[in-house]
């Protein structure tokens, strides 16, 4: 193969003298501009499709607040002024406890949770005094969307704003990088409103549904705060069915029901959990499986007292989880997660069989949003 030796730069470029400038320039110009001026056309270029995904989220921010305002003038006995005091309650915030010292953190993030639930929930009694429970519930998780909606609208909007006040391209990089995650669970949100507001079951509720079902023709006594509990047993077995009080959209609390039991003497030697679990990408929505440990989200103070508790006692945990979307999680029930019902019943009762013996206390929880899923 003959080598070509360049010996001046202009036969490299394939210029001569007879070469046009106005070509040349056509030619070089381009490359000069984007070796200087490149990261500035980036930056423009990833500014623009930015500022239409916040755009997005001033949207569905606004959607979700105009939902909430909708629905409580639509109630019963509505005091003067609602709409300004629901836009206040809508802007609470929580200031998270000290980390230096992570000893007795738990208790403190729980605290501040439970208080901003607690007394979000007296400001909308005291606003829709004539609403029953369930109405309330509604109103409250259709609050606690817009202000997850108008949060992640803030945080969005300052990190771009930022990033567009310095000029700096590799500082708007990570935000284009994750944006696309944070719209799918800010789209998730805005869709799951309708189904919260009409009080549908959604596909966090599979777990209440696969209990709650167990729980019918039983009689239910109340074990905890916005938590229901009934006695049955399973071929010797003593069950303990606890699940969120529906059809009010609530989760309960079921680590208070579980220190309720204990406290009674009655020491469960299993604890079965049955809960909705994110599938992971190429994952079929609806798949049912089982494992070890406590299936619950949330903040963490649950779960992590509920792991407290059974280690002293030294109790297992076992759980069956069915496998959904982000989206599917909070939006209304879909066909795949519905058909899941009688799998996650049949795996539930294996587990119960063979990991417990006859006589055994079993306490088994299902965990999830009570929204439309009675018991």
């Amino acid at each position: 193969m003959e080598t070509v030796n360049y010996t001046e730069i202009g036969d490299f470029l394939g210029l001569s003298s007879e070469t046009n400038p106005l070509m040349m320039l056509v030619w070089i110009l381009p490359v000069i501009l984007f070796v200087f001026y490149g990261q500035r056309i980036q930056l423009l270029v990833s500014s623009s499709e930015i500022r239409k995904q916040i755009k997005k989220l001033d949207e569905y921010r606004d959607h979700s607040m105009n939902e909430a305002l909708s629905y409580a003038a639509s109630l019963s006995g509505v005091t003067p002024g609602i709409d300004a005091r629901i836009k206040l309650i809508s802007d609470y915030f929580i200031v998270p406890p000290v980390d230096m010292d992570p000893g007795g953190l738990v208790p403190k993030v729980k605290a501040v949770v439970r208080n901003r639930e607690k007394f979000t929930r007296q400001h909308i009694v005291t606003l829709l005094p004539k609403c029953s429970e369930i109405e309330v519930g509604r109103m409250q998780t259709l609050l606690e969307v817009a202000a997850s909606l108008r949060l992640i609208h803030r945080i969005m909007n300052h990190l771009f704003l930022t990033a567009k006040k310095q000029n700096n391209y590799p500082l708007i990089l990570p935000l284009q990088m994750m944006l696309p995650f944070v719209m799918e669970e800010a789209k998730a949100m805005r869709d799951a409103i309708s189904a919260f507001r009409s009080g549908q079951p959604v596909g966090d509720g599979v777990g209440p549904v696969v209990v709650g079902t167990m729980m019918l023709n039983l009689q239910k006594t109340e074990i905890a705060h916005q938590t229901v509990s009934a006695q049955d047993t399973l071929e010797g077995r003593h069950l303990t069915l606890v699940k969120a009080a529906g059809p009010a959209p609530v989760v309960g609390r079921p680590e208070e029901a579980l220190e309720t039991l204990i406290r009674n003497g009655t020491i469960p030697d299993a604890i079965v959990m049955v809960d909705a679990a994110l599938k992971l990408e190429g994952e079929e929505s609806g798949t049912v499986s089982r494992g070890f440990g406590a299936a619950i989200g949330g903040t963490g103070a649950e779960r992590f007292q509920i792991e407290e508790m059974a280690v002293q006692q030294q109790i297992p945990i076992f759980c069956v989880v069915v496998k959904q979307s982000i989206k599917e999680s909070i939006t209304l029930m879909s066909r795949p997660i519905y058909d899941s019902i009688d799998t996650a019943s049949e795996y539930l009762q294996d587990t119960i069989l063979e990991n417990t013996r006859p006589g055994d206390q079993v306490l088994v929880i299902g965990v999830g949003n009570t929204g439309g899923v009675g018991q």
